[in-house]
């Protein structure tokens, strides 16, 4: 039976949680839930989820708001040596809004490959993996770019706009093989 969601203890490490639970499923950890605009990523250090800073005042998107819940895939990194920024894999839930601090196993259906001021800073997008949190009936990059192509086009132009500060390069998509294996290179396990 596969664990919907779950409200890790604050006394815990989010980073050390495994990636993977079973064969196309994978762990996310909600830093951002969907329709907000706030900023927060998980801190190792302090094991809490923190609103992030700029010029000492909360970061907010000077856009739109997220267009799904983000977060990061636990035992990820994506590596320096290899161009990318150090941290855990970047995912993005296509779902309504899940509360932050809250772990949800999802499908990889695909990757969008982004470039964030020189550095890789690819994003795996997932749809949970208990049917009945999905409001989008795909699997596959295949389904959602041939049911759902416009999916692509705003989550493509959100993604190069809503950072504001720097520039974000869109260089193209992959399915849920490039997916998973991504996942794997970044893998800490």
């Amino acid at each position: 039976m596969l664990l919907v969601l779950m409200l890790w203890g604050c006394h815990s490490d989010f980073y050390s949680l495994p990636a993977r639970v079973q064969p196309g499923i994978v762990n996310m950890v909600i830093e951002i839930p969907a329709g907000t605009t706030l900023k927060t990523e998980y801190n190792a250090t302090t094991r809490k989820f923190e609103a992030t800073h700029v010029n000492g005042v909360p970061r907010k998107v000077q856009y739109l708001p997220y267009p799904g819940n983000y977060g990061f895939i636990p035992s990820t990194r994506q590596s320096v040596e290899k161009g990318g920024d150090g941290d855990a894999l970047d995912i993005l839930l296509l779902a309504d809004a899940i509360p932050k601090e809250h772990v949800i196993q999802v499908i990889p259906i695909a990757i969008l490959r982004l470039i964030d001021a020189g550095e890789n800073d690819s994003k795996i997008i997932a749809v949970p993996a208990n049917r009945s949190l999905r409001m989008i009936n795909c699997t596959q990059f295949a389904c959602l770019k041939s049911n759902y192509p416009s999916v692509l086009t705003i989550l493509e132009t959100w993604f190069a706009n809503y950072n504001g500060e720097t520039e974000m390069k869109v260089i193209g998509w992959g399915n849920e093989v490039e997916a998973d294996q991504e996942i794997s290179l970044c893998s800490r396990e």
